[in-house]
This record gives structure tokens, sequence and C-alpha cells, in this order.
């Protein structure tokens, strides 16, 4: 893009971006079950984004220039402190997302620790992706635990087993964001303790549901900062806390195991810096809009709030189960419904639903865990599982109609333009996803790896 002789009007900028915006998946509406979290509050985006507005210009760099924001992200730790078992001597950082807390928490285990010249971290299979991205960047090794491929959860003998000398940090989930399973965080933690390690768990999906869900009779496991031997949890206030996209906080059980988190540098001509995140420079905006959205919407909102997201997963579960050939892949513990199909191909299932309105997250196989499709459940959709349950059925009717889906014969040695004109993507993506899902489903890892970056790039080119 060139910039125009001239600038343009300001509502001709707005249109182009309203245009742009028309080709995304809506946000709003309980009809997609991922990447975003409607509560269906009318009102609440224009007061997040009036509050994201008053502060958008204020620089999160100096603390001290800018005393406003030092008090929200205080607040916000503070909500989350007190929902998740911290006692006096909590402390902890708003980030910009569930990544950003959890390579912190890596950060922080790996510093603390300066005598382990080859630190490790030990986390189940299905932790999230972003521990293994955390290991990568801070040079730190992965070791993989194994679940149950009946219950998805890891045993905490296991765990133990794969703790060693070096070993920094043990991670679990509350929950897993594939399946929703929560981890055995109690044993976990119990056995990182007695090996003089910390233990992180990765609330980010969940922490902020789980003890609403626990208010409403529901038997959720002991999982943060009350539990003896957890010394970090993270929770992710842009899903279920329902602020807008970039506020995540990130909890230590004291001062002393967060405080190689931060980084200081003085060595240079330039302002001394210390930050106790990744960026240096942060907009005020998403700590705003978190802080206005919490303080409006409220405890008993959010309580109600959990209310309908449990209604509507109960019913979703339902839903999935009287349909034939379609199975839960573990029983639903918090806001996420996971399902497979036998008999036919859960991608084309998957592109049926689509087809009908209605936008999952298909998921690939790993190991004896089944492909499957993933709902993150939210409030807006209680409303909607009337229209769902029927265009579940009749999607998996369709699906099994059109029969096992061959792979498509697309050698994958082949220069990136042409396995991309084989699958069918010209300018965009193909109408249906589900050869390709199939094609990287039957991939090893490590090849599908390549294939998404590579794709990636072509996607991200200078537009000129």
């Amino acid at each position: 893009m060139s910039l125009p002789k001239d600038g343009l009007p300001a509502e001709q900028v707005l249109d182009e971006i309203r245009a742009l915006r028309s080709a995304d998946r809506p946000t709003h509406g309980g009809r997609l079950f991922a990447y975003v979290y409607d509560p269906g509050l009318d009102g609440l985006d224009d007061l997040a984004m009036s509050a994201y507005a008053l502060s958008a210009h204020v620089n999160g760099l100096d603390p001290t220039a800018f005393p406003s924001l030092l008090a929200m992200e205080n607040a916000l730790v503070g909500a989350a402190a007190s929902l998740l078992g911290g006692g006096p001597g909590v402390v902890g950082n708003v980030t910009s997302g569930g990544t950003e807390s959890l390579m912190l928490a890596v950060k922080a285990a790996r510093d603390g620790a300066p005598d382990v010249a080859r630190p490790r971290l030990v986390v189940p299979v299905t932790g999230h992706a972003a521990f293994a991205k955390a290991a990568d960047y801070l040079g730190v090794a992965l070791d993989l635990v194994p679940v149950s491929p009946r219950t998805l959860r890891p045993a905490a003998a296991d765990v133990a087993a794969a703790i060693g000398p070096d070993t920094v940090l043990v991670a679990c989930s509350a929950p897993s964001y594939a399946h929703g399973v929560v981890d055995p965080v109690a044993e976990i933690a119990a056995v990182a303790a007695a090996a003089g390690v910390r233990c992180h768990v990765d609330a980010c999906f969940g922490g902020w549901t789980l003890p609403y869900l626990r208010r409403l009779g529901v038997e959720v496991p002991a999982f943060d900062l009350s539990v003896p031997g957890v010394t970090s949890i993270s929770v992710d206030l842009h899903k279920y806390a329902y602020t807008p996209k970039g506020v995540s906080v990130l909890l230590h059980r004291d001062a002393d195991l967060r405080r190689p988190q931060y980084f200081a540098y003085a060595g240079w001509p330039g302002y001394s810096m210390v930050n106790p995140v990744i960026s240096s420079t942060r907009s005020g905006g998403p700590i705003a809009a978190a802080y206005a959205v919490l303080r409006h919407i409220g405890d008993n909102g959010y309580l109600a709030l959990a209310s309908r997201t449990l209604e509507a997963v109960r019913e979703l579960a339902a839903a999935v189960s009287a349909v034939d050939g379609l199975r839960l892949v573990a029983p639903p513990e918090s806001t996420v419904v996971c399902f497979t199909a036998e008999g036919f191909d859960v991608f084309t299932l998957a592109d049926e639903l689509a087809a009908r309105g209605w936008h999952t997250q298909p998921q690939f196989a790993y190991g004896e865990l089944p492909a499957s499709i993933h709902l993150s459940v939210t409030a807006s959709v209680a409303p909607r599982v009337a229209e769902f349950a029927p265009d579940l059925a009749a999607a998996a009717e369709a699906a099994r109609a059109a029969g096992p889906l061959a792979l498509p014969e697309v050698p994958l040695d082949r220069p990136l333009p042409e396995l991309l004109a084989a699958l069918g993507f010209g300018e965009g993506l193909p109408e249906r996803m589900a050869p390709v899902n199939a094609l990287l489903n039957a991939t090893p890892p490590h090849m599908r790896e390549a294939l998404l970056v590579d794709f990636l790039g072509h996607l991200q080119r200078p537009t000129l």
C-alpha cells in the first residue's frame, strides 16, 4: 500500500475497514466457537471502546509517568488474585495474552535457577503449544508427559518420573484448551514441590470461569494458588472475563518468584530500562478497557454469565450425544465441548457445519487421541443451541452421505505455489477445507509445521 498523496476523509477510511471486515467470521452472535469470546451483553463493546480510547495513548513503559495505568493494572492483578486463591504475598502483571504469560512463567523459572546449565520444562502433551514456543524462544528443553487416552489427563507418577536435576518448571492445565479437561493439579504440584521445582498452572482458558462454575455446583478440583506447591498461575481476561483482546494476568505466589521474570538494563547512554513483561512500550488501551469491563460486569454478572454458559455446554453436549456417529471426546468439565465422528469424516462434518453458518475449530489426531471438533462455548451461545442441534444432525447426515474422504494426491515436495493450487487455494481459502485438513492430519507433525510456516509466509506479503 502506498500512502495517498492527500489524506482521506475519516468516514472513507472507516468504510475501507468495514469492507475489509466483511470477509471476517462473525465475532458476535454465538455462531463462532473459537477465537472470540462474546458475552452477549448490550453496550459492553461501547463501554470497552470508550475506556480504550481514554487510555490508548498512555504508555506503560514508565508507570511513574502514567500512574493511572499502574493503578488499573494493579486492580486487574488484584481481581485475578482474589478469584484464584491468592494470599497476601501474591504479585502479578498484566501481559498481552496467554502466550506471553506462559513465556514469562518459563523465563522466571529458567532465570530463577541460574546454576542449571541446560534447563528443562516438564509439561503434559495436552499442554498449550505456547509452552513449546516458550521453550524454543528461551532455549529450554521440553519434556512431554503422556496422558491417558481415556481420561486425557497425565498421571502424577509420570510427571514425577519426568522430573530430573535440570528441571526448572513443571506445568499443567486448568483446563487443557483442546479438550477442556482439568489436570490433577494438586498431585502434580505435590510432586513438583517434593523435587524442589516450580509448578505453573495454565488457567488462561478456564481460570476466570472455573471458580464461578464451582459456585454453581460443578465439581471443580482444586487448581489455583490455594494448592500447596503451585507457584504461579495465568488467566486470560480476554477470554471469559470478556474484555477486548490483549489482556492476560500472570500471578506468582510471592515477589521473590516473580523477580527473575523482569528484565533490566542500564548499560547504555539512554534511559535505564526495566520491563516486567516482554514489551517495553505498552498501550494503556487494553488495560483500561479490561478495567472498565470488570468493574461494569461485577461478581454477580460473571456468575450469571457462567450460569448461561454452563446451560449451553450441557445442551450442546446432549445435542452431540443424540446424533448417531458422534461421540464426546471427554465429558465437559468447563466451557469446552469436544467431539469426534465415527463412521464418517470429522473434517467433512466441520465443513457441513460451516455451510450452515456454524464456525468450529477442527483438531488433528495426536497419538491415540482422535481428530475432533472443538467448541469454545460462551454465554452468547445459550440462545443459539436450539438452532445448532438440528443443524448438527443435518451436517452429520450430509457428512455420512458424502462417504469416505480421499486424501488429495498432492506431492508435498512441490514448490508451495504448485501445492496451494493443487489444494484449491486461489486468492484465498478454498470453500471446503476438509481435503486440506485431511492431508494435514495425515502429515507428520514436523512436516505439517513446515507447510504451515511456508503457507503463512505466503499470505504475509506487502500490499503494493
